[in-house]
């Protein structure tokens, strides 16, 4: 099938093929299905491309087996200059990027720019793992032993990333397993295959990756989705998704001939907790830019707004007056802060949770408006935490704000949940805050900011149903290897028998 990309700017060049990325060529898929690409703001075409079938993936994971092997060989000098190029390459192609996050992911101006600057700064944090890679020699209790623990790469590791940061959240992945002498096969969403695999591969291709390292496979999930998992070449799977989708991966990893890895980064119910003593008005604005970047379809936003009684009034107050400022419309317009939504279905689903609010008795204090696919803020007030605003994770622009007693009550809501991926509480006492910080039960909690916040050299994870593991720096290079311990007798020993 011959694939064509019908740009929507002159940024959308053919610099990305619209095609399988497979032991080192740009190839159509073999599935009968055809992906088409949408701009989720216009509903324009922005590509289509003939889809991976069960025999593509298989290729795609024996090259990936095939090239690992030299790949890891290299000296760590060799892999650094190969990410270090992709990150330089990243920010050459920057407009470009930015362009096809506007128009395939509905990313605005702003979150656009720091998706990129994110993913380049997680690449530069990756080119130095080559040179971090470390093992032990330890004291042994048997005479003569010498005991050496040394660190390897783990092979081959599949992954699977989301539709809402795409590039980041693929390269978080991707970037260091490479760096650490894996190879890859990437499985990006299917509303975002360009900016969630085929910019990466092709930025890798042009950074000198060698063919085979990278494979990057574009398909359904009801033709390749379980088989990406159950495949018996890779050793870990990495996904970063829905909690119920995160845990069938973890079943289906430890399926099969071999267990394999996980590294499971899931949904989130991020509570933002207002003290009394609290700067509302910053609180204000950390709040509204927790909640609405990227249309709040992240998985650390703010979805609990908990406001301890004191101030309670005061913030709603302020928070909707402040909110009624954010304009909507166009990603590609810089003064938009919320765009569309990134799918039909998706809209469909947070039209129903507002009716649902409604119904169960929050009070509506900013209606939102669907203009195409794009819906502007709605913010609720007195959500308690039976309703499903406070339940589940929103992923859009639904805001929920909740009264607290006082600070444990607040802290009691804010760990009312079984996810724990972020978290911030506001104060004016530093101290005060830590302590807070330290009893909610969340992988990462941000005091006195708002709780998207991924820092390229900082451990980021979840706790509870909010997935396993961590990624980003000295935890990457822990999850992306592993250790074999060899021990060496010296001296003949005697045995017992």
């Amino acid at each position: 099938m011959t694939t064509q990309v019908e740009a929507t700017s002159p940024a959308l060049t053919d610099w990305i093929p619209a095609k399988q990325f497979i032991g080192g060529e740009w190839r159509d898929g073999r599935s009968e299905k055809v992906l088409t690409d949408t701009n989720p703001f216009d509903g324009s075409q922005l590509l289509t491309m003939q889809q991976a079938s069960r025999e593509d993936l298989d290729d795609a994971y024996a090259a990936a087996a095939e090239a690992q092997k030299e790949w890891a060989a290299k000296t760590p000098n060799e892999r650094r200059a190969v990410i270090a190029r992709a990150a330089e390459i990243l920010d050459e192609r920057r407009d470009e990027i930015i362009a096809w996050l506007n128009a395939e992911s509905g990313s605005t101006m702003l979150k656009a720019n720091i998706e990129v600057a994110s993913a380049a700064s997680i690449t530069r944090e990756a080119a130095t793992f080559p040179h971090r890679v470390s093992g032990k020699i330890m004291e042994s209790d048997t005479p003569n032993k010498e005991l050496r623990v040394y660190r390897a790469p783990l092979g081959v590791v599949g992954v699977i990333s989301p539709w809402n940061f795409p590039l980041h959240l693929s390269q978080r992945s991707v970037a260091p397993a490479l760096a650490l002498g894996n190879a890859v096969v990437l499985k990006p969403a299917s509303d975002t295959p360009v900016t969630g695999a085929l910019i990466i591969a092709k930025v890798f291709e042009e950074a000198g990756l060698p063919a085979g390292v990278l494979n990057a496979v574009v398909g359904a999930g009801s033709e390749i989705g379980d088989a990406f998992v159950e495949h018996p070449v890779p050793r870990m799977i990495s996904f970063t998704g829905s909690t119920p989708v995160g845990k069938n991966i973890g079943a289906l990893a430890a399926t099969g001939a071999t267990l394999k890895y996980t590294a499971l980064e899931l949904g989130g119910n991020s509570p933002f907790v207002v003290l009394a003593d609290a700067d509302v008005d910053q609180a204000v604005r950390a709040a509204a830019m927790g909640k609405f970047l990227h249309q709040g379809q992240i998985c650390m936003a703010v979805n609990r707004i908990i406001v301890e009684d004191a101030v309670y009034d005061e913030f709603v107050e302020k928070f909707t007056a402040h909110v009624k400022t954010l304009n909507s419309g166009d990603p590609t317009d810089p003064k938009n802060i919320v765009g569309p939504i990134i799918n039909a279905n998706q809209l469909q689903g947070l039209q129903t949770k507002i009716e649902t609010a409604k119904s169960e008795g929050a009070r509506l204090v900013l209606e939102g408006e669907v203009n195409g696919q794009v819906l502007t803020p709605t913010v609720f007030a007195d959500v308690t935490k039976d309703m499903e605003l406070a339940r589940e994770e929103i992923f859009g622009p639904i805001a929920g704000i909740m009264r607290a007693k006082d600070a444990e009550d607040a802290l009691a809501l804010a760990n009312d949940t079984d996810l724990g991926l972020s978290s911030a509480v506001f104060t004016s006492n530093l101290e005060q805050g830590v302590s807070f910080a330290r009893r909610i039960k969340a992988g990462m909690t941000h005091v006195n900011d708002f709780p998207v916040q991924d820092e390229a050299h900082i451990a980021f994870g979840g706790e509870k149903n909010s997935g396993l593991g961590r990624f980003n720096g000295e935890w990457a290079i822990d999850e992306f290897t592993t250790d074999h311990t060899i021990s060496i007798q010296h001296a003949p020993r005697d045995y017992p028998f």
